[in-house]
Parts: structure tokens; C-alpha cells; sequence
């Protein structure tokens, strides 16, 4: 059974439930011990568990260098680091996804936290079958690589926009499709009520909307950072890893940022340049015969443009500027 694993996952059946047993412990400590009753989360507690979710990251990273070697452990660092930023856009919308259905702070943990379960298995969907095509048919690669560079052109090109939540067909769906109650109704995604003819039936409530809207966003990102990271590298065990413990971290950053996301108005445009780099230097490593883009350029690429992404942010919107237009 391990050599079967080893060949089909590309590591050794251990390894991957080593990384299962930390995400297991984690969501078990979040949900189980830290956050067992509904509650808002403060800024301050929200930045000690984005800490605490970035240093376990990294950590790890820190192992896959030890255990696999320096160029899987850059290549590591590289995807969390361009996960966790791309993280940053999703946290945009989940706020106007929040903002809309009127999901009080006290609640918005419990959702998002289902959210990531369905995340981890969605990913792993994503990912599996991303690393098929890849590993049968190489071409697919280069395909990834000119799609994230058109992505990064339309994105730079749109700016800041994400849209009208109310104007999102999705949400027009899940109405005419499930009866939806006007009111929350605790911290419950469904509950039973009369319907029309008397007759006690299921009804959706606002907290479910918000967890359909969320999973679907995060497919719809994962078409843009799933490629993204397969243009670092294409071992199942990195890309899946990274992905994973920059996504763990999504809900405190959420917490952390939601206040002062306006703060951040030019990381889109900082994103969109990622991901052009990213996909271009697929086609740089063919153009000077390398095997791959250097790991080290990579990583320090990768920090120099979100850096940059960041610090213009924080200048531009100083003493109540305003970010683009």
C-alpha cells in the first residue's frame, strides 16, 4: 500500500500523514479549543493566530527543506509565500460576501472554518488532477504558464474591482433554488419551519449563502493559484502542502485584515505582476535551456514585487488617502 502511495502521490505514505496529522491537530485546536462557542474575534487575537499560522507554515517549510533538500524547500517557501498573498485578494470578497448577507462578526468564524474544510478537499481535487495532466502530458505546463500571464494582464488592466455581491448570479440561484430564511438563526446553516402549506420543512439561512458564495470563490482563486504554483513546481506533495498551510492561516488573516483591507489597495496590481513573473519565467527557463527557473530568484522575486505590492499600499493610503481609482 506505502509503495503504491509513493508512486501515485510521489512521497512515501508517512510523509503525507504527517502533514494530515498537523492540518488535523490544527483545525482541532481551533475549532475544539480556541473558538468552541460563537464569539468575535479581536484584531490582536487575529494577528497572534496569523502569526501563529504563518510560523507553523514555515516551519514546515523548514522540515521539507531538511527532509527533501534546499531547491524543494525554496520551492516550498515560494508557494506559501505566493499562496498566502493571493489569500489576500479572496479576503476582499469574503468581506463583501459578509457585508452583504449581514453575517455578524461572532458568526463569521464558524463559516469560514467549514469553508476551509471544503477548501481542503476541493484543493485536493484541483491539485490531483492538476499534477495528472502535468505528469502525462508536459505541454499542459506551458498552457498553465500563458494563462496566469493573461490573468495578470486582465487583472492589472481591472484594478480594485470585485463586483456587486447583489448582482451575483450564484446568489440569485441559491434563492430560487432553497428556501432561504430573512433572519440568521444562530450559528445554524439550516432549520426546520412550516412551509406554504403548513407542513414543517428545511430552510436555508443567510449562513449557508455565505458558505456556498465562499467555496465557490475560493474555486474560482484556485483557477489562478493552483497554476501558479504548478509553475514553481510540480511535485503533488509541495504544490498540495503549500497550498494547504497558506489557506489554514485564511481565517484569522481575514479577522486581522477586514478592517484595514483598504489599506492594501494596490496589492491587486502587485498580484497581477506575481502572477505574470510567475508564468513567465516558464518560458524564460526554456528560452536559456535551464531546467528550471532558479529557486533562489524565484523565492527572492516572488518577495521583492509583494514587498513592493505592500509598502506602495501603506504610502499611497497614509493619513486617509485613497488607493486607485
Amino acid at each position: 500500500m506505502e509503495i503504491l502511495l509513493a508512486d501515485w502521490l510521489g512521497k512515501p505514505a508517512w510523509m503525507w500523514l504527517a502533514f494530515m496529522g498537523v492540518v488535523a491537530g490544527l483545525l482541532a485546536l481551533d475549532l475544539g479549543v480556541l473558538h468552541r462557542g460563537a464569539k468575535e474575534i479581536g484584531v490582536r487575537e487575529s494577528l497572534l493566530l496569523s502569526g501563529m499560522y504563518i510560523t507553523i507554515g514555515v516551519a514546515f517549510g523548514g522540515w521539507v527543506w531538511w527532509e527533501m533538500g534546499a531547491r524543494h524547500g525554496l520551492e516550498y517557501l515560494t508557494g506559501f509565500a505566493i499562496e498566502k498573498s493571493l489569500a489576500m485578494d479572496n479576503v476582499f470578497v469574503i468581506a463583501m460576501i459578509f457585508g452583504y448577507l449581514a453575517i455578524p462578526r461572532s458568526l463569521q468564524h464558524r463559516v469560514l472554518f467549514w469553508g476551509i474544510l471544503g477548501v481542503i478537499v476541493l484543493r485536493a481535487v484541483m491539485i490531483g488532477a492538476g499534477a495528472a495532466l502535468v505528469s502525462q502530458f508536459g505541454w499542459v505546463l506551458y498552457l498553465f504558464a500563458a494563462f496566469l500571464i493573461l490573468t495578470g494582464i486582465k487583472m492589472f488592466m481591472a484594478g480594485d474591482g470585485h463586483g456587486d455581491v447583489g448582482d451575483s448570479k450564484l446568489l440569485r440561484f441559491l434563492r430560487r433554488r432553497f428556501r432561504v430564511t430573512d433572519d440568521l438563526e444562530g450559528q445554524r446553516f439550516f432549520v426546520r419551519r412550516p412551509g406554504p402549506d403548513g407542513r414543517m420543512v428545511l430552510w436555508a439561512t443567510p449562513m449557508f449563502l455565505a458558505l456556498v458564495m465562499i467555496e465557490v470563490a475560493d474555486v474560482i482563486f484556485a483557477v489562478d493559484s493552483v497554476p501558479a504554483i504548478f509553475a514553481i513546481t510540480t511535485d503533488p506533495y509541495i504544490v498540495y502542502t503549500s497550498n494547504i498551510f497558506a489557506i489554514l492561516g485564511l481565517r484569522a488573516l481575514y479577522f486581522a485584515l477586514a478592517a484595514v483591507i483598504h489599506r492594501f489597495a494596490y496589492l491587486k496590481q502587485a498580484l497581477a505582476v506575481l502572477l505574470i513573473f510567475i508564468g513567465g519565467k516558464v518560458f524564460v527557463a526554456d528560452l536559456f535551456g535551464w531546467a528550471k527557473f532558479p529557486a533562489e530568484w524565484s523565492l527572492a522575486i516572488t518577495a521583492l514585487i509583494l514587498t513592493a505590492g505592500v509598502v506602495w499600499s501603506l504610502w499611497r493610503t497614509r493619513e486617509g488617502g485613497k488607493g486607485p481609482a
